[in-house]
């Protein structure tokens, strides 16, 4: 027991002496020392105290060696600490100040991983995964022999898709509108046709033609008389241009399925014509 509680009075005089030394440290006019201990916090991983003490000395130290460093591991503390937002800022910001600077390269990178670390699910607003995209797309033209360029790349990937998956969500509502207020099934084809269009190597290029292919087929049969013919036979070609792209797709059946109907609604449309 005793060995206990002079387990717990050390860790207590420990706190009490890592606080009061902190409470020393902010109270100081020493810059130097601030920005030495900033790094030794920075270190052991207690980054809501590195971040106070440097954000303490990034202006005393702008434009020195000491304040790009500062400012650089501001930036770093904040992201360690998952708070993308004020990191973008730092890291925008080191790139501003100081473009040719050490770290330069890497800021850039993380700028554009505070976006990627930001960006919603894929029902939300994609405003976010947007920036992110193009601030990886930017770094790879700047920094084209970078060791970051891979995972710039992988993770843009991983962006669009998200991306054409939201695009295909919308598409995927029209769809599911159908005739109501309009023809929500000519918008699903744009919709999606647009994102093939945008997105010609997303993971969801199936699912978006075959969205297109559903939809076409639903125009025509809830269409007025006078156009189903035409847009059956624009199914049918939808149909082949689907399983050409996809022949062994897991929408096979369905796809016959429709294309089996669209050839019987023509054929009985050219019989009565012969006849």
């Amino acid at each position: 027991m005793k060995a206990k509680y002079l387990l717990i009075l050390l860790c207590s005089l420990f706190l009490f002496t890592s606080c009061g030394e902190y409470q020393r440290l902010m109270k100081s006019t020493d810059n130097e020392l601030k920005f030495t201990k900033a790094k030794e916090y920075y270190e052991k991983g207690k980054y809501l105290e590195a971040c106070t003490l440097l954000e303490a000395v990034v202006v005393p130290f702008r434009g020195t060696q000491k304040g790009e460093e500062a400012l650089y591991l501001l930036a770093s503390a904040h992201y360690k600490n998952k708070d993308y937002i004020t990191a973008r800022s730092y890291f925008s910001g080191y790139g501003r100040s100081y473009p040719r600077g050490v770290y330069a390269e890497e800021c850039a990178f993380h700028v554009g991983l505070c976006y990627y670390n930001d960006s919603p699910e894929a029902k939300l607003d994609q405003v976010g995964t947007v920036k992110a995209v193009d601030e990886f797309t930017t770094f790879m033209q700047t920094y084209p022999n970078s060791v970051y360029v891979a995972e710039a790349e992988s993770k843009r990937q991983e962006l669009k898709d998200k991306l054409a998956y939201k695009a295909y969500l919308n598409a995927r509502l029209y769809y599911r509108l159908g005739n109501y207020q309009g023809n929500n099934y000519k918008s699903c084809v744009i919709a999606a046709t647009n994102a093939l269009r945008d997105f010609p190597e997303s993971i969801h290029r199936e699912e978006l033609s075959y969205l297109i292919l559903k939809a076409k087929y639903r125009q025509a049969v809830e269409s007025v008389e006078e156009k189903k013919l035409d847009r059956f036979h624009d199914t049918i070609d939808e149909y082949y241009n689907f399983i050409q792209e996809y022949p062994e797709t897991e929408y096979k059946k369905e796809a016959a399925d429709i294309l089996e109907t669209s050839k019987k609604y023509v054929s009985s449309k050219e019989n009565v014509t012969k006849n």
